[in-house]
This record gives C-alpha cells, sequence and structure tokens, in this order.
C-alpha cells in the first residue's frame, strides 16, 4: 500500500528549490506523474496526459538552468491546464465527442506565456461538456470526484483542475470562469481560484462559453502560488477584443503585509436571505469575520443587488451566445454531443434581440452599481459556493441557470477569489469569496494571503 506522504511542495517552495539547485524540474515531473499513475485512476482529474512531453520540457528546464538561463519562478514548474485551451500539437476536447479530433497547431496565449516562463505542461484536464453540460455520465470520459470523498462532486466545470490541484497532481493549474467555473470547484477542493477582471487573461486560443462573461484564471494550493501564476499570464494580447490594456502590477508585491485598517465590505444578505446557507456555512463565515477583524480590518455591512438581479441578465446574455458557437452543430449532429449539453443549449436561438440588449443594458447598471459600493470599501467579502453536493444528485440536475453565489461577480467582471475557510463536520471544505475593484488584484491577494496566513487550512490535505 502507497501512504499519502508524497504530497507536491508548493509552487513558491518548489521555485526556491529549482533555483537552489536542491530539486530539478525533471525530479518534480516524475513525482506529478508518479502520483496522476497512482490516483487519478479513482479521481479521473485528467482527459489528456503526456508524459513525454513533460519530461522533455523538464529536461529542457534543467538544461537551461545549468546554463544560467532561469527565467523566473515557474522555471520548471509542472502545471496543467482546462482542456479548453489549445495545446499545439496535444489533442483539445472541451470535454465533447465532438473534438476528438482537434489537434491545435498554436497554445492560447496563456499557455504560449507559460511554457515561455519555463513552466512544464503535464496535460488537460477535465471540464464540463464545452462548460455548459455539468456531469453527464454518457461522454467518453468518466465525470471527475472530490478528492475529499470520492461520492462528493468536485464542483464545474473547470472541474479537473480543483481535482487535481487539490490532489497534489501539479503544481498549478489554469481555469475558466463564466459565472462561477474557476471558484465553484476551487471552492468544493478546497484550494485557491482567482477569477481575475475581466479583460485581465487573454482568452485567445480558448474555447468560449460566453464571449461577454468568460474569464481565464489560476488554481492553485496557495495565495502566493496565485500570484505567481497570475503574474506570467496576464498582460494585453491584441488578438483578443475583450484584452485590457492596462499596466500589470506585482501581484506578490503586498503578500505577507498586514491588513490592518483595510475596509471590507460584508455582503452577508447573499448567503443569509438571497440564497439561505445551512449553520455549517453560517458558522464558517461568522468565523471567517472574527478572523478578518483580529487581523485589524475594519469590517463593515456592504449591500449589492439580490442575487437573482445578476442571474438574469446572466442568462439571457450566455444562453445565445453559447448557441451562437455550437447550437447550429449540436443540432445537425446531435450524437457528437451529450445529451445536457444539448439539452441546455436548446433556447439560445429563441431569446429575442431585444431582451439580450436590455440584458446587457442591466449588467452595465449593475457594473456601475457595484463600483458605486465598492468605492466605500478595498475589498467585499462573501460566502464561497456552499459544500459539495452527492455527485449523484448533482448528475441528476437538468437545469443549469440556477442562483449560484459566485455569479454577481463575473456578470460585472470585478476581480474575485475562492480561498478554502475551514471544513464541515464531515470533512467538507468551506469556502469565502473576496472582491475587489476592477484591476485592483493585488488587494484582494493581500487579503485573501494575510487570511490565509492566519488560519491552519493550507494544513489540511485530502486523504487519497
Amino acid at each position: 500500500m502507497r501512504s499519502d506522504d508524497d504530497r507536491l511542495p508548493t509552487l513558491a517552495e518548489a521555485a526556491a528549490q529549482i533555483a537552489g539547485r536542491r530539486l530539478t524540474s525533471t525530479e518534480l515531473t516524475k513525482r506529478c506523474l508518479d502520483r496522476i499513475e497512482h490516483y487519478d485512476g479513482k479521481l479521473h482529474s485528467f482527459i489528456t496526459l503526456a508524459p513525454e512531453r513533460a519530461l522533455e520540457a523538464a529536461a529542457r528546464a534543467d538544461r537551461e538552468l545549468r546554463d544560467g538561463k532561469r527565467t523566473g519562478p515557474l522555471h520548471g514548474i509542472p502545471y496543467a491546464v482546462k482542456d479548453v485551451y489549445d495545446t499545439a500539437g496535444l489533442l483539445t476536447t472541451g470535454g465533447s465527442r465532438a473534438f476528438l479530433g482537434n489537434i491545435p497547431l498554436r497554445d492560447a496565449t496563456a499557455v504560449a506565456r507559460l511554457n515561455a516562463a519555463g513552466a512544464v505542461l503535464l496535460g488537460k484536464l477535465a471540464t464540463h461538456e464545452l462548460t455548459y453540460g455539468g456531469v453527464d455520465k454518457t461522454l467518453p470520459w468518466p465525470p471527475a470526484r472530490n478528492p475529499w470523498a470520492l461520492d462528493r462532486d468536485p464542483g464545474g466545470s473547470s472541474t479537473g483542475a480543483g481535482v487535481a490541484v487539490a490532489a497534489s497532481f501539479c503544481l498549478a493549474a489554469l481555469g475558466t470562469d463564466t459565472g462561477g467555473s474557476i471558484r465553484v470547484p476551487a471552492a468544493l477542493s478546497g484550494i485557491v481560484g482567482f477569477k481575475p477582471t475581466y479583460g485581465r487573461v487573454s482568452r485567445h486560443g480558448v474555447m468560449l462559453n460566453s464571449f461577454t462573461l468568460d474569464h481565464c484564471g489560476p488554481m492553485t494550493w496557495t495565495v502566493a502560488d496565485c500570484a505567481l501564476l497570475l503574474q506570467v499570464v496576464s498582460g494585453y494580447d491584441a488578438n483578443d477584443p475583450a484584452s485590457a490594456d492596462r499596466p500589470v502590477p506585482e501581484f506578490s508585491a503586498t503578500l505577507g503585509r498586514d491588513i490592518k485598517g483595510m475596509r471590507v465590505g460584508v455582503v452577508s444578505h447573499f448567503w443569509q436571505r438571497d440564497l439561505p446557507a445551512d449553520a455549517a456555512v453560517h458558522d464558517g463565515m461568522a468565523a471567517v469575520l472574527e478572523k478578518l477583524r483580529e487581523l485589524g480590518a475594519d469590517l463593515r455591512e456592504a449591500e449589492l443587488r439580490p442575487l437573482a438581479d445578476y442571474a438574469e441578465p446572466k442568462v439571457i446574455i450566455q444562453t445565445p451566445e453559447i448557441f451562437s458557437l455550437y447550437g447550429e452543430d449540436a443540432r445537425d449532429r446531435p450524437e457528437l454531443f451529450g445529451p445536457k449539453f444539448r439539452n441546455r443549449i436548446a433556447p439560445g436561438d429563441q431569446i429575442k434581440a431585444v431582451d439580450y440588449v436590455r440584458a446587457q443594458q442591466r449588467r452595465s447598471e449593475l457594473i456601475r452599481h457595484m463600483g458605486k459600493v465598492m468605492s466605500k470599501f478595498d475589498v467585499l467579502v462573501t460566502s464561497g459556493a456552499y459544500p459539495a453536493e452527492k455527485l449523484v444528485d448533482v448528475a441528476a440536475q437538468s437545469r443549469l441557470n440556477k442562483t449560484e453565489i459566485t455569479v454577481p461577480f463575473s456578470v460585472t467582471g470585478f476581480p474575485a477569489i475562492s480561498i478554502c475557510s475551514g471544513f464541515t463536520a464531515n470533512g467538507l471544505p468551506l469556502s469565502m469569496q473576496i472582491i475587489g475593484r476592477p484591476f485592483d488584484e493585488v488587494a484582494v491577494l493581500r487579503v485573501a494571503d494575510a487570511y490565509e496566513r492566519a488560519t491552519p487550512w493550507r494544513s489540511h490535505h485530502p486523504r487519497l
């Protein structure tokens, strides 16, 4: 029997070890591949694993390091990406049978930036079909499972990313987020997931769900690791029309500092009234707020629009946008798409143009209102996604567009991070979200890091 004592170092720890010649990229990559071989047969986090390619990249990183050519903290670091990111010469399926022959010629911009930084790509991670199909057992790959409890949902649609980081298969991953698809699996798998400001990270070469709402972002074990990954993938890209031409700050600059005097707005009505949570979430958030007070933050209540006000325009915007990408193909070749995806995408051509325009206008008003509220605070805090449900129950659900506590910050495009904030009595992760002003990811990371360092949750790992 193998013991689960071979977990990986954090990204920051591994970067220091590699830089100090105490660890090679090849050694680290082999450890990742070994863990995947032994444990992923139950978790199903990978769709495509590329061990030979990864070991070649690791050997190259080691040679460059010996030649004095270290490219930065990600040099030699093994990572993986949600299987919607184009990877040159490596299958990119979007979790759909319809794309089993899709071998891109070029890398997505975010992947290219990571590779240029010396990172080592391990493979492609599980996703709900085209980020929209939910848990569907009719697909060519079995549904991924939660590493904290195999009978529980790991969240989606960046499913494999959450599982792989939590299970210590890779040191970092990239996901995408339309309404919570980075933050929900991060919450349910007990890791860090950051949806940066809309436009901060290029989506060029990524299979989209919604042009208006999609974000790319990092998923890691710690906040410090998240900042390092975000540093590399951020920045303007002319190939993405939504990319923001804004300066990229040093995201790690304020990590380790205290948060005394920082103004924190508490959006308690989200988990207390709008989407009433159970006692575990209430107790968990009470402990979060007490810890932030102990750290010197100035906490005050903040009132945003009700959750339902964000959910309605999100559905009206997202549904026709994803239908425009895949709807006609799914109608003409239904055998290539899962039944959940087909059913969920079907209403996309029934939404009137006038309703779409009004939803976009409503979205603009919600952005203005959130900006007005945030002018009084440095960050907002609210609950993250609620603890994982039984996987069988989630698989049985046909409805997709239910109200989610993550949706408001996708609709407005404000940066939002999900971090672990404790555990339920039966060992499932709890989570919180921290939200910042547009392009002020630094403040979000500062508060998240301070909370993380003041709590014991990063010492808790799933027993595989």
